[in-house]
């Protein structure tokens, strides 16, 4: 009975229960491999400068990566260097070229100035103020013994525009001197008194006597009793010897025309070779003047005398000492500034 039973229920169960749905079973397909493009061979430096037309993809590259492969290849033609980044500005040459650091050579701190890294010279003196100076070597910054360095710090990040403008500047003028280097040699050309002096190598003169300086028509001639074999440095240090000569001569002869006029007096005249300064003055009376200002016009020799000798009545800068500059040399700023930019013949 109980077997009965339990038959009965089972067939009921079974009848219930849905039959479960058979998934279709697929076919397995074949997976083909993608087709792998051509592996292109690594290229080197060289390779990238032999691919016809511009490489576009070097204007990609890490600033890092493109100066490496610049210094590569020094001698790669200008019509295949890398393209700008459209979103970057374009650089000039000169601006690609230039350098981003200035240091001085007595360099004892460093500072980073609008990305610029400037390591300069400095020192502790008696100052009361905090001092900055550009010349030919760099920037050198001096302050008193007082002063913690965060606020010297401090004091250079203020002046940043000023002191990049001026090594800019100084930079610019190197590269003028550079430029306009003499070649020591018999036919080079030196400038004298605003105009060019041609030099002569004459065995037969004996150098100190008669006339050295000569005229043929509007050409002038400095002849120099040298050989013709005379080295590159007996030829300049020949000519330095007599431009010296001259330059003293005219600068006393111009000392004694304006210093009546002024109404002071000088008493002592010395040639200078000072790197950053064509004149100064004391208040003794003491007059320094650069001797290669013979190279310059006489009016722009004119100013600087004027202005020396305008120190022995004002000694600063004030509006009160330019307007004695002025009463004597009117049209001073002019002259100032063909100073500054005239670029004077690399030694």
């Amino acid at each position: 009975m109980l077997r009965l039973l339990q038959l009965t229920l089972d067939l009921f169960s079974s009848e219930a229960r849905p039959a479960p749905t058979q998934q279709p079973v697929s076919k397995p397909r074949r997976v083909r491999p993608p087709a792998s493009k051509p592996t292109e061979p690594a290229l080197n430096a060289a390779d990238l400068w032999s691919q016809p037309g511009p490489v576009q993809a070097l204007a990609v590259l890490p600033q890092a990566q493109a100066d490496a492969l610049s210094a590569a290849t020094p001698n790669a033609p200008p019509h295949q260097l890398p393209a700008p980044s459209s979103t970057e500005p374009a650089l000039s040459l000169a601006q690609a070229l230039e350098p981003a650091s200035y240091r001085h050579p007595q360099a004892k701190r460093q500072v980073m100035l609008s990305g610029v890294h400037v390591a300069y010279a400095f020192r502790r003196g008696k100052r009361r103020t905090i001092g900055f100076s550009v010349g030919a070597e760099g920037l050198a910054v001096s302050a008193p013994s007082w002063v913690p360095l965060r606020e010297i710090d401090r004091a250079v990040e203020e002046k940043s525009d000023w002191i990049l403008r001026k090594l800019q500047e100084t930079r610019q003028r190197h590269q003028q001197l550079q430029a306009t280097r003499i070649d020591w040699r018999d036919g080079a050309e030196l400038p004298y008194l605003g105009q060019t002096v041609r030099l002569e190598l004459d065995p037969g003169h004996r150098f100190g006597s008669g006339e050295e300086l000569q005229r043929e028509g509007d050409q002038r001639r400095l002849r120099l009793g040298l050989p013709h074999a005379a080295s590159a440095e007996q030829i300049r240090d020949a000519a330095q010897a007599w431009l010296m000569r001259r330059a003293r001569a005219f600068f006393e002869q111009r000392l004694n025309h304006f210093a009546p006029q002024l109404g002071v007096q000088w008493t002592r005249l010395s040639l200078s070779s000072a790197a950053t300064r064509w004149g100064s003055a004391s208040a003794e009376g003491a007059i320094r003047l650069h001797w290669r200002l013979i190279h310059f016009s006489p009016q722009v020799i004119d100013y600087v005398v004027v202005h020396e000798l305008s120190h022995l009545r004002v000694m600063d800068h004030s509006p009160r000492f330019w307007q004695t500059v002025g009463t004597v040399v009117p049209d001073y700023r002019q002259l100032r500034q063909q100073l500054k930019e005239q670029p004077l013949a690399g030694w």
